[in-house]
C-alpha cells in the first residue's frame, strides 16, 4: 500500500514538472512566433514529449494559451503583491515588476506579441486582454484618485486618462526594448525611463 502511495506521488510530480515545461516551452514560442503561427507539436519537440503527451496535460491549444497568460499573471501579480505588503507605493511597484521583467524577455516578449495578436476579435485572447486592460486602467485610476485626494497628483491631471497614458507608456517602453534587442548599447532602460514619464503627473515630494 505504502508503494502504490509513493508511487502515485511520484507520478503526480513527474506530471506537474512536466505540465511546467510545457507552459515555459509555450511561453517561449508563443512569444517568439504569436499563437497563430505557433504549433502544439512544436512544443511538445521542445519538451521532448509527443503530442499525445502534451495533449494529456493540455486539451487542445487555447487551454494552453489560457494556462500561460494565467502563469503570467500569477507571477506578475505575486511579485507587485509582495511589494505592496512591504509598503511600496503602487506606482513603484510597477517600476520593480518593469526592471524584473527585464530579466525576463520571454515574459515581455510574450505579452507584446499576444496583445498584439489580440486586438483581432477572432482571436482567443481577446476577451482576456479586454478583461486585463479593464483592470489595470481601473486600478491605476483608483491609485491616482488616491494621490489626487492626498495633494501628489499634479494640478490639472485626471486620473482616468493619467491611468491610461501610463499604460500606454509602459507598453511602448516594452515594444522599444524588444526591438532594441540588438543594440545593447542604446536599448532602453525601461524602468528608469518610466520613473521619468513619472515627473508629468506626480508632484515633487
Amino acid at each position: 500500500m505504502a508503494t502504490q502511495v509513493n508511487d502515485a506521488r511520484t507520478g503526480y510530480a513527474k506530471g506537474r514538472a512536466t505540465r511546467e515545461e510545457i507552459l515555459d516551452a509555450a511561453m517561449r514560442l508563443f512569444g517568439e512566433v504569436g499563437y497563430t503561427s505557433a504549433s502544439l507539436r512544436e512544443v511538445a519537440s521542445r519538451v521532448g514529449i509527443t503530442h499525445p503527451g502534451l495533449l494529456h496535460h493540455f486539451r487542445n491549444k487555447v487551454a494552453l494559451l489560457e494556462a500561460v497568460l494565467e502563469r503570467r499573471d500569477e507571477i506578475d501579480e505575486a511579485a507587485v503583491r509582495a511589494d505592496l505588503d512591504r509598503g511600496v507605493d503602487y506606482f513603484d511597484a510597477l517600476v520593480l515588476l518593469v526592471e524584473r521583467n527585464a530579466q525576463r524577455p520571454a515574459i515581455v516578449e510574450l505579452f507584446a506579441t499576444l496583445s498584439a495578436e489580440a486586438t483581432s476579435p477572432a482571436h482567443p485572447a481577446h476577451a482576456y486582454f479586454q478583461r486585463r486592460y479593464a483592470a489595470v486602467i481601473a486600478n491605476a485610476t483608483a491609485e491616482l484618485e488616491r494621490h489626487r485626494a492626498t495633494g501628489r497628483l499634479r494640478p490639472g491631471v485626471d486620473p482616468a486618462t493619467g491611468a491610461r497614458l501610463i499604460t500606454a507608456i509602459m507598453d511602448g517602453l516594452q515594444v522599444q526594448w524588444l526591438l532594441e534587442a540588438d543594440q545593447p548599447d542604446r536599448r532602453v532602460d525601461m524602468a528608469a525611463a518610466l520613473r521619468v514619464a513619472y515627473d508629468a503627473f506626480f508632484a515633487p515630494v
